[in-house]
């Protein structure tokens, strides 16, 4: 696919930190303004190089990340649309390029090399932000990896995040009291005793959080207006009428266009039907019974998905190149994606096994271009794939994904 296009030079090796006190500076403000605090634990001793995860809501994580561990160094992962137009500055502040959702070897090499050089090795292991403020899909691979760098293993749990712009509709409602806990999670004498599975157990344990809950527990209020529109892209199926695709938002309110049924969004994050059952207060909840839908349809060998699409590729940082029209299926199989170059009407296809995809990146109206995509990566592409259907979901093709992958690794 794309042979005679440049590709992104993953091999390059990663740039020691430059520039971190620009960084530093530059994320001071969001701190103050948003009333932050940083919470310091179990760090007594504590120095690079170590294995630095944090969960992954805004693109504010990033400043408050910085703020964390200033002044050390530290190189990020960082997916290769974040590079586009600014690659010198990303290499020269230590990203480090991943397709998503790959296994690439450069990269152990990279963290590898970060390592040797004595900084911080940071990675959003969920590999994209929180859909509605929970915690992703964490794989088990990632304990292979702070085993193989033998390093310490720190966390940075960021609380406020989503509350204050979520994935589903990013606007700044300026929310007051954002919280930050860098935490060592497992020291150099643990990690060079501990099995993959005692690393893993601890990673994930220290993986789970709820904005919601968070929010509610703290008080923190949204006085933005709009502060339930994009909700309906999460919460696609209403749980009336039972519907999927039909679901809608304005202003501070959530509704269904197929039965009629309508929700309030409070300013605490809370869910409440203008009329009638409120099926479900917490927002989690209703993601979570949507999940459960799809791993029905799973089970019983039913989801399917099938669209023409429109398709984008970004083989470096230069540009995206437009393909042009084709069709995406995915299935229990996997994806399959197939058509034609827009330029000489050559054929192309890609095909990703269920069992190398444990999760998929999808975007919201992204950059505001054609719509909804699903993000599909070998590790020369990243083509984003746009469905044109009238109706369709990719938070359900997200969440089927993921259960596709969980039934089908347990079956092997």
């Amino acid at each position: 696919m794309l042979d005679n296009v440049a590709r992104f030079d993953m091999k390059q090796s990663p740039k020691r930190q430059k520039l971190r006190f620009i960084g530093y500076l530059k994320a001071l403000p969001v701190l103050w303004s948003h009333h932050g605090k940083i919470t310091k634990v179990n760090m007594k001793g504590i120095k690079p190089p170590y294995l630095l995860l944090a969960n992954h809501n805004a693109l504010m994580d990033v400043d408050i990340l910085n703020l964390a561990t200033f002044p050390h160094r530290i190189n990020y992962v960082i997916a290769i649309d974040g590079f586009i137009g600014r690659e010198k500055l990303l290499r020269n502040v230590g990203g480090i390029c991943k397709r998503k959702f790959t296994n690439d070897i450069n990269l152990i090499r990279h963290l590898r090399t970060v390592k040797n050089n004595g900084d911080i090795v940071q990675i959003f292991a969920e590999a994209r932000y929180s859909l509605c403020g929970t915690n992703a899909i964490i794989p088990e691979s990632l304990a292979k990896l702070a085993k193989f760098l033998n390093i310490p293993v720190v966390m940075l749990m960021m609380h406020g995040h989503h509350i204050n712009s979520p994935f589903w509709n990013l606007h700044n409602r300026k929310i007051k009291g954002i919280e930050a806990e860098l935490k060592c999670i497992i020291n150099q004498e643990e990690i060079e005793k501990l099995s993959n599975e005692e690393v893993n157990e601890i990673i994930q344990k220290n993986y789970v959080y709820d904005e919601y809950a968070w929010q509610k527990q703290k008080g923190v209020r949204v006085k933005y207006k709009g502060r339930a529109e994009g909700l309906h892209k999460v919460l696609y199926q209403c749980p009336h009428c039972k519907v999927e695709y039909e679901m809608d938002s304005k202003d501070n309110i959530l509704f269904c266009k197929q039965c009629g049924k309508k929700w309030e969004y409070s300013e605490l994050g809370e869910l409440k039907a203008l009329e009638g059952e409120t099926e479900f207060s917490h927002i989690p909840d209703w993601y979570e019974w949507e999940r459960a839908n799809v791993r029905k349809e799973v089970e019983d060998r039913k989801y399917y998905f099938e669209s023409e699409v429109h398709v984008d590729a970004l083989p470096n940082a230069d540009k995206f190149l437009h393909l042009g029209k084709g069709k995406l299926i995915h299935d229990l199989n996997g994806f399959h994606l197939e058509g034609y170059y827009k330029e000489n009407d050559e054929h192309y296809s890609l095909d990703i096994p269920a069992l190398d995809a444990y999760s998929v990146h999808i975007e919201y109206e992204y950059l505001g271009k054609f719509g909804d995509c699903v993000d599909l990566n070998t590790l020369k592409d990243t083509l984003y794939v746009y469905p044109e259907k009238e109706k369709f979901s990719v938070t359900k093709i997200s969440l089927a994904t993921e259960e596709i992958y969980k039934i089908k690794s347990k079956n092997n």
